[in-house]
């Protein structure tokens, strides 16, 4: 899949090579968001290159969506927002699906409403986490993952 970030950004996990690797799951990879500007934003990879769920095979898409349900309450739990915002994107960067999961907080973002309205704000490098503070991030929603997936 040339031009894909997310299929890129998968070979990265699989060799090692991604800081932001939290879980292999059976149908995805959950990963941290490279930029914090919302704290505990977090990413589920799907592992097949598809841009519709309707493009999946029907049993794997039934897993993908049960395991986005289990990542998200542990994205809720680790990162305790007062509401959790779910996209599944895959118009961009090859047409991959992936979701994001936004831990929301009161007073998050100057105006309210979806994140992308902060626009380059919401991936200015100012919000890369430290590698002490990637580190904390991954171990609280792994921690959360071994408790729902045990």
């Amino acid at each position: 899949m040339d031009n894909c970030g997310v299929c890129e950004r998968i070979e990265l996990t699989k060799s090692g090579k991604n800081p932001y690797f939290v879980r292999e799951l059976k149908t995805g990879y959950v990963v941290i968001g490279d930029h914090q500007r919302i704290k505990g934003y977090s990413l589920f990879l799907c592992k097949e290159h598809a841009t519709e769920l309707h493009f999946l095979e029907p049993a794997f898409r039934d897993e993908f969506l049960h395991e986005m349900a289990i990542v998200a309450e542990a994205v809720y739990k680790a990162f305790k927002p007062d509401k959790l915002n779910y996209e599944l994107l895959g118009a961009g960067n090859g047409q991959h699906m992936h979701w994001h999961l936004f831990p929301r907080r009161k007073g998050d973002t100057p105006t309210g409403g979806p994140v992308w309205k902060l626009g380059a704000e919401l991936v200015a490098d100012e919000y890369l986490p430290t590698p002490e503070e990637l580190e904390e991030l991954k171990a609280k929603l792994n921690a959360e993952l071994d408790k729902l997936l045990s």
